[in-house]
């Protein structure tokens, strides 16, 4: 049986966007960690486990400190808080010690002798029983050979069970899983050499020539946090890694954090502005979460002006006159969400989809052609009507309304 902190590849072969991934998760998860660190504890889990990683780190972290191998640890069932307080004890520095000695148990394969060696065919030896010491005959030969080329016989349950209970003996120098080692690979050479970037030192950036690459960074960026993420893949901080308290101290110590305030506040306005005030598709088009996005208009100071922009457009959607831009907007069910106007949105449209349809029944039959009737005083598509109909529950209604009207004697 193979131990649950036991690799089942090597860290070289873990996918780079998976690592990287792993690594921003447990930044977030206030647990960062060396990426040697991160492949070996990605290292305890399968190329087929890879989505399940992504499909975590894709979120935000539920409580920290949470390191690669806790990471691991969620994923094979353990809650959150539990890893976390197994990161705090130290439970996590005795698994990566575990594995790599697990990895090392086993000794590497002798080398292959530097000099060919020439053997020399052997004459044919006959062979003999090993009972009686006679040669065997040809018949005997050949039953020999369908024996052992003859189709095995297939054993049921209580075969099984029989001979789980008569164990067979287990040598003495049997592992009881396998061991992964590493093939001894050829050194890749020129443009396939993958050489990892050092990281230059925080003092680098506190320097003058340090603002002309700080301002070479903030043009390429769109927020303190993506320029977070350029800076600390090239720059160590004062104890460690780089934090966004570092940076920005560096930004004021060279004058130039209300450039980047700047920046960040017009690519915030447009964003809300062509977004139509939807907060969620605002932080998808820059690259943020949701905390990270409210974090940040707080730290700008634009709260007010957001909201302003958000109450624009909740009154844009309230007010608008047209039926077929208001049917559409019944099926964006996220963006009247994220705008908080669902529900007062289905109201007044239902209200008003029950005025035009009571107006319309005289000059219908049935539900499609009451649709239809619908939709060409009101230059609205008649599949969009049913639709409506269907969504707001008015369906039923207006059958009953259709068939009543069918069997009343005036009509």
């Amino acid at each position: 049986m193979i131990s649950p902190w036991q690799r089942r590849r090597q860290p070289d072969d873990v996918p780079t966007p998976v690592a990287v991934a792993v690594s921003d998760f447990c930044r977030r998860a206030k647990a960062p960690a060396p990426a040697q660190q991160v492949r070996e504890a990605l290292a305890l889990l399968t190329e087929e486990e890879d989505f399940r990683v992504r499909a975590l780190t894709d979120g935000e972290p539920e409580t920290s400190p949470l390191g690669p191998f806790a990471v691991v640890d969620i994923l094979r069932g353990v809650t959150p808080s539990l890893a976390a307080q197994r990161q705090e004890c130290g439970y996590y520095d005795v698994v990566q010690e575990l594995a790599q000695v697990r990895e090392e148990k086993t000794p590497p394969p002798a080398p292959a002798p530097s000099t060919p060696v020439f053997a020399l065919p052997s004459s044919p030896v006959e062979e003999a029983d090993a009972k009686t010491g006679r040669r065997k005959s040809a018949k005997a030969e050949a039953a020999a050979v369908q024996e052992r080329i003859a189709p095995k016989k297939r054993t049921t349950d209580a075969d099984d069970a029989d001979a789980q209970a008569t164990p067979a003996p287990q040598a003495p120098d049997e592992e009881e899983a396998p061991r992964f080692l590493k093939r001894e690979l050829p050194r890749p050479r020129g443009r396939f050499t993958r050489v990892e970037a050092q990281r230059l030192s925080f003092f680098e950036l506190t320097r003058a020539e340090g603002k002309e690459t700080l301002e070479a960074a903030i043009e390429a960026t769109e927020h303190r946090y993506s320029l977070l993420r350029t800076l600390e893949h090239r720059y160590n901080g004062p104890r460690g890694e780089l934090t966004q308290v570092d940076m920005e101290n560096v930004l004021r110590q060279h004058g130039i954090m209300e450039t980047l305030e700047a920046r960040e506040r017009h690519n915030i306005q447009t964003a809300y502005a062509s977004q139509r005030g939807a907060t969620g598709r605002v932080g998808w088009a820059l690259g943020l979460s949701p905390s990270e996005l409210q974090r940040l208009v707080h730290a700008l100071k634009l709260e007010e002006e957001v909201e302003a922009l958000r109450e624009r457009f909740r009154n844009e959607v309230l007010a608008t006159g047209h039926l077929t831009h208001r049917l559409d907007l019944l099926g964006r069910d996220k963006y009247l969400v994220d705008l908080g106007i669902q529900k007062r949105f289905t109201d007044a449209l239902r209200k008003e989809l029950e005025r035009l349809a009571k107006d319309a029944l005289p000059d219908a039959t049935d539900l499609h052609s009451l649709a239809n009737v619908v939709g060409r005083k009101h230059g609205a598509p008649a599949e969009l009507v049913t639709r409506a109909f269907e969504r707001l529950n008015l369906t039923e209604g207006l059958r009953k309304q259709l068939s009543a009207q069918a069997q009343s004697p005036s009509h």
